[in-house]
C-alpha cells in the first residue's frame, strides 16, 4: 500500500484537522516512476564570511553584492571578504534600492547614498522620517508614513516640501512603498493604490484610480514583486491576516487555512516585522515568509503543477523550530548570497548540504490518514523509498518514526539506520509497526547529517475484521 507524503495531517484540540507541512523538506511534483512527486532537503546554508552584526537587507548593485549588517554598510567580495564602507545607523530591517549612479539606503528612519566611493546622508529636514524608499524615474522616493515624499531630480540631496503627495482613498496609515511596471505601489494597511508618473511642478505622480486594491500590507517589509502581480501578507478591515497576490485591482489570496492559522498565532506587531520576499530557482518559483520562529514557503510553481496551493516550512532548529537563518537572498557572482538575521554571518545557499551554516538542523514530515473503513489493520513493515548513500563524509545517521490513532498524541519514536556515504541501495524499514484499531498517521523526522530524498512509503498491511 502507498501512503502519500508530500503533505501530512494532525489533529487539535479545536478539534479540527491540521495540515503538517514539511518542515527543512521540499516538495516536488514529479514523476519519477516510483511516485508522483518526492520531498527532497532544503538547500543547506555554507559560510563565506563574517560581518559587523546580523543582517538586514542585502542588493545586487553593479554586479557587486551589498548589505547592511548591525549597523555598517559592507559590500561583500567574491572571495567572501567583506569592506566596511559607513555606517547608516542601527534598527531593523532596511530597504535598498539604486539610480544610475548611486546606492539609496533607508536605514534608522534617514536616507544615505553610497556613490562607488562616498557614503552621504541626507540631511534636508524636509525629507522627515524615513520608513520606506525606492528609486523611480530619476527621483528617490521616500515615505513617512503619511506622505509619499520625492528628492528633486537634478540634486538627490535636496526636498521640496510643495512636493509631497499623499495616498487619500482610505485614511490608513502608508506602511511602504514598491515600484511594478512603471508604476508605484503605496502600500497602506488597508489599500494598496498605484501611481503613475505624469511629470509637472510639483508632485510627480497621479493616482491610477481603477487600480487600488482593497486590500494593504501589514508592515513595511511584508510585500514584494513576485509573478509580475505584488505578492504581500495583510487583509482589508474586519479581516485577519492572510498572504495575497495583487495586480489590476483585484486580489487573490495563495495562504491556506493552515497558513492562515498559522499566522493568527502571532500577533500584528510581529508580523509587522516580518519580510517578504522572491526567489526564482530552476524549476521553482518560491515565495518567502520570514516569521520570528520560521519561515512560511509558497512554491507557485509546484502549485500550478498540482492545481492546489503547496506550501512547506523552513528553519534553522534541531528538534524545534527556530528563526531560519537565510535571509535576504540576493543572486550575486553566480550564487546565491544570504545574510543571518540573528548572527554576523553571510552565506551561500548550497544544495549539497542540509546544515546552516555548519550547524546540524532538523527535518519532519507526515502523512495522510491511513484508514480501513474502520475495520482496523495490523502493520508488519513500513518502508521509505530513498536516494540513500548522499550523507556527510563519516556520518551513520539514523531517522525516526512514531504515529497517532487520534492525530494529536503520538507514540514512542522508532529509530532506523539510514545508510553511510556511499551506500545507496540501503533499504530504510521497520517492521512489527503495531496495529491501529481505525485510523492512523505516520510522522517521520531526522537532522541535516541524513540529507536524504524521499519518494515514496510502503506499508504491508493485514486488515482486521475483513
Amino acid at each position: 500500500m502507498q501512503i502519500p507524503i508530500l503533505s501530512g495531517i494532525f489533529a487539535d484540540e479545536a478539534p479540527d484537522f491540521r495540515t503538517a507541512l514539511p518542515r527543512n523538506l521540499i516538495p516536488v511534483p514529479k514523476d519519477n516512476g516510483i511516485s508522483a512527486g518526492y520531498l527532497r532537503p532544503a538547500d543547506g546554508v555554507s559560510l563565506i564570511g563574517t560581518g559587523p552584526g546580523m543582517d538586514r537587507g542585502g542588493i545586487n548593485w553593479n554586479d557587486i553584492c551589498y548589505r547592511v549588517m548591525g549597523s555598517k554598510l559592507v559590500r561583500v567580495n567574491a572571495n567572501g571578504t567583506l569592506d566596511i564602507l559607513g555606517d547608516v545607523g542601527n534598527g531593523g530591517q532596511v530597504s535598498l534600492d539604486y539610480s544610475l549612479d548611486r546606492l539609496g539606503i533607508a536605514s534608522n528612519g534617514g536616507l544615505y547614498y553610497w556613490t562607488g566611493t562616498t557614503l552621504q546622508q541626507v540631511t534636508d529636514t524636509d525629507l522627515g522620517t524615513v520608513l520606506d524608499m525606492i528609486w523611480f524615474d530619476g527621483y528617490f522616493v521616500t515615505t513617512d508614513g503619511a506622505f509619499i515624499i520625492v528628492t528633486d531630480l537634478s540634486n538627490p540631496l535636496s526636498v521640496n516640501p510643495l512636493k509631497y503627495g499623499t495616498a487619500e482613498a482610505d485614511p490608513d496609515p502608508i506602511k511602504g512603498l514598491l515600484k511594478l511596471r512603471r508604476e508605484i505601489y503605496a502600500l497602506n494597511r488597508y489599500t494598496i493604490e498605484s501611481f503613475s508618473n505624469v511629470g509637472g511642478a510639483n508632485f510627480p505622480f497621479s493616482r491610477n484610480e481603477g487600480a487600488m486594491l482593497q486590500r494593504g500590507a501589514i508592515g513595511t517589509h511584508c510585500a514584494c514583486v513576485f509573478l509580475e502581480q505584488i505578492a504581500f501578507l495583510g487583509s482589508g478591515r474586519k479581516e485577519p491576516p492572510a498572504v495575497w497576490l495583487g495586480a489590476n485591482g483585484e486580489t487573490g489570496k495563495i495562504s491556506t487555512r493552515e497558513i492562515d492559522t498559522i499566522l493568527q498565532g502571532y500577533s500584528e506587531a510581529q508580523l509587522a516585522l516580518s519580510v517578504l520576499e522572491a526567489r526564482t530557482e530552476k524549476s521553482h518559483e518560491f515565495l518567502y515568509l520570514h516569521l520570528p520562529d520560521r519561515c512560511l514557503v509558497y512554491d507557485a510553481a509546484a502549485s500550478q503543477a498540482v492545481g492546489e496551493p503547496v506550501w512547506f516550512t523552513l528553519d534553522s532548529g534541531v528538534g524545534s523550530p527556530a528563526a531560519y537563518r537565510a535571509r535576504n537572498l540576493v543572486w550575486c557572482y553566480n550564487k546565491w548570497l544570504c545574510g543571518d538575521p540573528t548572527g554576523n554571518t553571510v552565506g551561500t545557499l548550497n544544495n549539497a548540504v542540509s546544515t546552516h551554516y555548519g550547524a546540524v538542523i532538523g527535518w519532519e514530515f507526515g502523512t495522510r490518514i491511513i484508514y480501513n473503513e474502520s475495520r482496523g489493520a495490523v502493520f508488519h513493515e513500513l518502508e521509505l523509498i530513498a536516494l540513500s548513500g548522499r550523507v556527510p563524509l563519516g556520518a551513520d545517521p539514523v531517522i525516526w518514526t512514531s504515529h497517532s490513532i487520534d492525530g494529536e498524541t503520538w507514540s514512542s519514536e522508532r529509530p532506523c539506520k539510514v545508510g553511510r556515504q556511499g551506500d545507496r541501495t540501503c533499504r530504510i524499514t521497520w517492521l512489527r509497526q503495531g496495529y491501529m484499531p481505525a485510523w492512523r498517521i505516520q510522522k517521520f523526522r531526522g537532522t541535516s547529517d541524513a540529507h536524504l530524498s524521499f519518494a515514496r512509503l510502503e506499508a504491508q498491511l493485514e486488515p482486521l475484521n475483513a
